[in-house]
């Protein structure tokens, strides 16, 4: 007669185990609602910060005279400028309508901003720059205008 043995599962093996199923879990949530969900956070920062400055002109133009001091462009024209596009890129971003020009716009002001206004704010710009880079270099995702215009164009899902 044989005798056999009984091994209990470790301990290690069932963490391993539910590990594997949390991060199967995890798989399942959609990559769209992410992705417009990063479009809405960055959009909505810049955007309100737009909107800072429209509401008050006389004091964005103060702020570039003082505080940001650009150099290259006299505080009135990079007030309109970092105004127009603190409004119109998010727009892009957040909506998916030639979301990788409002990313690159965004972008380019978010190094701006890193490298001659704010150096250390840097963690904030790096999650601003990646998840713009993020949009450049993927898209918008699903959730988008510029999806349903390539789906209706070009027949891609």
């Amino acid at each position: 007669m044989t005798t056999a043995t009984y091994a209990p599962e470790s301990h290690e093996s069932r963490f391993v185990a539910r590990l594997a199923a949390c991060r199967g879990t995890a798989r399942r949530f959609p990559l769209a609602l992410l992705e417009l969900g990063m479009r809405v956070a960055v959009g909505a920062t810049f955007f309100k910060s737009g909107m800072n400055k429209f509401q008050s002109f006389d004091t964005a133009i103060e702020l570039f005279r003082e505080e940001y001091r650009l150099p290259l462009l006299p505080p009135e024209i990079a007030a309109y400028m970092g105004t127009a596009m603190e409004l119109s890129a998010p727009v892009l971003l957040v909506f998916g309508l030639c979301a990788r020009l409002g990313a690159a716009a965004l972008l380019v002001m978010t190094l701006t901003i890193q490298f001659l206004v704010y150096p250390g704010n840097w963690p904030e710009h790096l999650m601003w720059a990646s998840i713009l880079a993020y949009v450049l270099t993927r898209g918008p995702g699903t959730l988008s205008v510029d999806r349903i215009i390539a789906f209706n164009l070009f027949g891609r899902s």
